[in-house]
């Protein structure tokens, strides 16, 4: 990509959680800004050096989109710029070839996203740069919705009420669509390579999992009420990935989602909930929203830990969830919430641990519901279930898959190798949590 006639004034757009050209908000104004765009996009190695396995298919579903973005230049004579370095490098190497008056992003709500979304404008406004930022991965944001006396709502049924309040007298602006794709004679002309990026450019390689498919199943939202915590019925949308990287509007889906009975939209706003609780508390990252569960004196039991990620518990439902997410990074909702519960109150284990490895599994990674459901489950989150919940894996499975067809679908009973007891017997294990949560709790309260 080179300036062939000195340097042009240009625009720049940065692709991050956004890969779609349509009903894409920061991209449209772009497109709008009556400069070129190039469009770009950033391999961060604060991103990238994180993760720890170089077969993470999360890279590359994001790269199989950025290869559909490229194509789709092309077609206009233009093309995606991807870069592989920090983005103050990037936006340096931009300025070299062109006069780089504006830079236009999508706001991301993480913590790290957001500690380098200050330090890009302040790099910017040092050579005279402009800088533009927009809402576009949720649809109220930040401090949107928020009590009467400004604070953050922390318990999620009150901030459903107020969410859909809000939209209700909003709709128009809230679920506006920008035509971007409208638009595509605004990018910058040049001469780009029509070849598809490789994975093994940036050092990873093919996962070997499928990726679901974004189409938004009129069966599946008819019945989702019905059918949502069976996980042997298609009974979900598997959108969470798409949501994740932004291949899909969230303000189409919203819009397609009010078509329906609203189980599915509530679960949307589960997802703009915990973006904003972590905003508010950044913190819980790392700590417990509720302070006083700090005290907890966990097993971290290092057998045992390794025994639940390899599906090796001796519960069936636990363990098909886990050998459900190690073959193909995804794991039905209903039995994440059970094998949640069961790491951190049947088997005492930090709730950070399986944090972090669904982090590192998951397709559809999502900071923020990962660490709020994560929470939910132990007991130490905003509106989390009471620690004295603890989920029967026996009793679950009766009731969510009584056939046994999702266990049978992962977990062989009768091989040799499947354990011949449960690793900790149910009653036991539930008087254990009572007994070492409530000693953690007047821990922390006689500290306090």
């Amino acid at each position: 990509m080179k300036s062939t006639s000195g340097p042009r004034p240009i625009s720049v757009f940065w692709f991050r959680r956004d890969l779609r050209v349509e009903d894409n908000r920061g991209f449209f104004e772009a497109l709008n800004s009556g400069l070129p765009v190039l469009p770009i996009f950033i391999f961060d190695p604060g991103i990238l050096d994180g993760l720890s396995q170089r077969k993470d298919a999360r890279v590359e579903f994001i790269m199989e989109h950025l290869n559909l973005l490229h194509s789709r230049f092309v077609a206009e004579k233009s093309g995606l710029k991807v870069f592989f370095c920090p983005p103050q490098e990037a936006f340096e190497e931009i300025r070299k070839r062109f006069t780089l008056k504006k830079i236009f992003f999508n706001q991301d709500y993480e913590p790290y996203a957001e500690k380098r979304d200050q330090q890009v404008p302040q790099w910017a406004q040092g050579h005279g740069i402009e800088v533009q930022s927009f809402k576009d991965q949720v649809v109220f944001e930040k401090d949107e919705i928020v009590k009467s006396d400004g604070t953050p709502y922390v318990v999620y049924t009150p901030y459903s009420k107020a969410w859909k309040m809000r939209l209700k007298a909003t709709k128009s602006e809230a679920l506006k669509s920008f035509a971007s794709e409208s638009h595509l004679a605004q990018l910058l002309k040049y001469k780009a390579s029509g070849k598809n990026l490789k994975l093994e450019e940036i050092g990873f390689v093919p996962s070997g999992l499928d990726f679901p498919d974004k189409k938004i199943s009129k069966g599946i939202l008819e019945n989702y009420a019905q059918s949502r915590d069976f996980p042997a019925v298609e009974g979900t949308t598997r959108l969470g990935v798409h949501l994740r990287f932004g291949t899909l509007s969230i303000r189409q889906v919203v819009l397609r989602a009010l078509d329906f009975p609203l189980t599915w939209l509530s679960e949307l706003i589960w997802r703009e909930f915990f973006m904003m609780i972590l905003w508010h508390h950044p913190r819980t990252v790392s700590e417990p929203f509720r302070r006083e569960y700090a005290g907890i004196e966990w097993n971290n039991h290092q057998e045992q830990f390794q025994l639940w990620c390899e599906g090796k518990t001796g519960y069936p439902l636990v363990d098909a969830g886990m050998r459900e997410l190690n073959q193909t990074g995804y794991m039905h909702n209903r039995v994440r919430m059970l094998v949640a519960s069961f790491l951190t109150k049947h088997l005492l284990i930090d709730w950070r641990w399986g944090e972090r490895y669904f982090a590192e599994k998951l397709l559809d990674f999502e900071l923020s519901s990962n660490v709020g459901n994560w929470q939910w489950a132990a007991g130490c989150g905003c509106d989390a279930a009471p620690y004295f919940r603890v989920f029967n894996p026996d009793l679950q499975q009766k009731k969510f898959d009584p056939e046994g067809e999702y266990v049978r679908a992962w977990v062989d009973v009768h091989d040799p190798s499947y354990p011949k007891e449960p690793i900790v017997e149910h009653t036991w294990a539930r008087n254990r949590a009572l007994k070492v949560y409530k000693a953690g709790i007047e821990s922390e309260r006689i500290k306090a």
